[in-house]
């Protein structure tokens, strides 16, 4: 089962669900069951000899070229 990020639309409260294909879950804090499904950054790995290189959540090396529209050293 996938892992997405919803926001309710009635408290505005911010939550991460495994959801099935074609169900929709209620908010957790307030059972409210219209919900936005919000967008993410995917997160993955890259092997490579020394370690795996996390893709998302962290910066490359500073003497790295930026990497991507999400990366935090882009000009």
């Amino acid at each position: 089962m996938p892992l997405f990020e919803y926001r309710c639309e009635k408290c505005e409260h911010q939550f991460e669900q495994l959801v099935r294909q074609g169900e929709t879950p209620g908010c957790p804090q307030c059972a409210a069951k219209r919900v936005e499904k919000l967008m993410s950054i995917a997160a993955g790995r890259v092997a490579t000899t020394s370690s795996s290189l996390p893709l998302a959540s962290t910066c490359p090396p500073s003497d790295a070229p930026p990497c991507s529209p999400h990366c935090c050293r882009l000009p």
